[in-house]
């Protein structure tokens, strides 16, 4: 018998290799195949096995469901339609690190011009403090963040070495904004790396695979989501903005 479970919450190599070692670990089950990319595992056994009994085996950072398909029981889709709407339950809980940064990058932005208002030293300072911030989080696993970015940026699945500079391309953009240094190159550049990542976000959401964002790198668990196409978009809003302006 072969079935297709759904399995979230692998962002790198090392997830795929573990949770292959502790399906292949469980009895009835004679071969374990993961695909990273589409998020699944490909699962022979000699006896039927519930998504939960494969959650069981698996550490808690992994959420497994059953796919639709042939050898799959009928009865078992309930579990699965349950265990998709308790996720989208906790969508925003799993979004708020995200939305609370977003808060306060705005927040610190509105402060430092509050007296003497300028959008345009606004939209600078809120560029360079998000820049900044991110890199930040992506720096707390400089090894972990390639893997996960290459899983929807198309630029990181051709050159890996782009996803290991890209949280200093992030870092310098930020500096480069806050200090006013070279502004016009700044947001030249910041339209092309969130031009190319936010073409494999749009990918990755029409596809409507189930991935980990690493926008704020792999410390946070965050999904994938439309909030990361918004928060994209915002930002090459804005250096369009401010790069028509400069021109």
């Amino acid at each position: 018998m072969n079935q297709t479970f759904k399995i979230e919450g692998m962002t790198c190599n090392n997830c795929k290799a573990s949770v292959e070692k502790y399906l292949n670990a469980l009895p009835h089950i004679s071969h374990v195949t993961v695909d990273l990319t589409k998020g699944e595992a490909d699962i022979t056994m000699d006896k039927h096995l519930a998504a939960a009994d494969l959650q069981n085996a698996l550490p808690e950072k992994f959420t497994v469901s059953e796919k639709g398909g042939r050898n799959n029981v009928a009865s078992t889709n309930k579990p699965s339609m349950s265990l998709e709407k308790s996720l989208e339950k906790t969508k925003l809980q799993q979004l708020k690190p995200l939305l609370l940064i977003l808060f306060y990058i705005t927040s610190a932005g509105i402060l430092l011009h509050y007296k003497d208002w300028s959008w345009q030293e606004f939209m600078l300072d809120f560029m360079g403090l998000f820049y900044i911030v991110f890199s930040f989080f992506k720096m707390l696993d400089l090894k972990g963040f390639p893997e996960s970015f290459k899983m929807y940026d198309p630029l990181a699945k051709r050159l890996p070495i782009y996803g290991w500079i890209y949280p200093f391309i992030e870092t310098a953009l930020g500096l480069m904004f806050l200090m006013r240094y070279e502004v016009h190159l700044a947001l030249v550049v910041t339209l092309v790396v969130l031009g190319v990542t936010t073409i494999g976000v749009t990918k990755t959401l029409m596809d409507k695979k189930s991935i980990r964002c690493a926008c704020l790198g792999t410390a946070l668990k965050l999904p994938m989501t439309e909030a990361t196409f918004i928060e994209n978009t915002i930002m090459i809003a804005m250096a369009a903005l401010m790069l028509f302006d400069v021109l």
